[in-house]
């Protein structure tokens, strides 16, 4: 992946039905030339389609399937049932007036995922912010959009949390730095009640929250915040997620998603303990 993918974000059901679709073509003994000949396409095309970077046709799914041996009735329906659902937006199609195109993958991969872990060291994560906390950070990142903007994208980030709470949420663990506490965002009371909300995710059976203290000194992940997704689904790896003032970059490779793992392990090992975190909070909380 590692790219910035500035249009096309994938759905992560596309991303599956790419990775399967390369699994048939490989098994049918096909190169990408031979599959685009089938369909009358490039082999770019092709390439494409599994890598998830444009949307899947269906006449096209329904003729590779038939190039590829794939001919029992009820699994080509299948397959194209899967295909027709990748197609549909996502709910957050509706606020792609205020939403990055590079940020849409990132929210179809929260939603898949079956643990999240991440380091923080700027802001509140995202799924933990009260909604004037998100408001004071989404005002300070976009200073030049309206009114109305603004409130959209707060509505699209608590459309978000709503994550946490459905059957078979996700593990949420975070490491946050004690800047992400101690950096003052929307005034005191914006402050005291984002630290109670963090207060009441201590709570939550599947949020584990860790804070990185000044004392505990250099860690291996000062170069800025990042991601990694886990997901049930046998055909996707770990994916790590990392932001930038204009774009992001996902990467799936095994080596890069292990220097991030590697890097995040070191740092649980290195930041306070969760259990001890809600002391910390109230201690924090007392001082706003």
């Amino acid at each position: 992946m590692a790219d910035s993918r500035p249009a096309g974000a994938p759905t992560v059901l596309r991303v599956v039905l790419g990775k399967r679709l390369t699994h048939l073509r490989e098994r049918a003994g096909l190169s990408y030339e031979e599959a685009g000949r089938a369909l009358d396409v490039t082999h770019a095309t092709v390439r494409r389609m599994e890598k998830a970077e444009v949307g899947l046709k269906i006449p096209y799914v329904e003729k590779l399937l038939h190039v590829y041996g794939v001919l029992d009735a009820a699994e080509v329906e299948g397959f194209l049932c899967l295909t027709r659902e990748a197609n549909r937006p996502g709910w957050w199609h509706r606020f792609r007036d205020v939403l990055p195109e590079w940020f849409s993958a990132f929210v179809s991969l929260e939603g898949e995922a079956n643990l999240i872990r991440a380091y923080e060291p700027h802001y509140i994560p995202g799924l933990l912010q009260t909604e004037e906390y998100a408001r004071a950070v989404l005002r300070a990142g976009m200073p030049h959009a309206r009114d109305a903007d603004i409130e959209r994208a707060v509505t699209v980030r608590r459309e978000r949390q709503g994550l946490l709470a459905k059957d078979g949420a996700p593990l949420l663990w975070v490491v946050m730095d004690e800047t992400v506490l101690r950096r003052p965002i929307g005034g005191p009371d914006v402050m005291r009640a984002q630290v109670d909300r963090l207060v009441e995710a201590t709570d939550m059976p599947n949020v584990r929250l860790q804070l990185m203290p000044f004392a505990a000194g250099p860690h291996p992940a000062m170069y800025g915040p990042f991601h990694i997704f886990r997901f049930p689904l046998q055909e996707l790896p770990d994916i790590a997620y990392a932001e930038n003032l204009v774009g992001a970059s996902y990467f799936d490779q095994r080596d890069d998603v292990s220097s991030f793992l590697e890097a995040l392990d070191r740092m649980c090992a290195q930041a306070a303990p969760a259990h001890t975190t809600k002391a910390i909070l109230g201690g924090i909380r007392k001082e706003i």
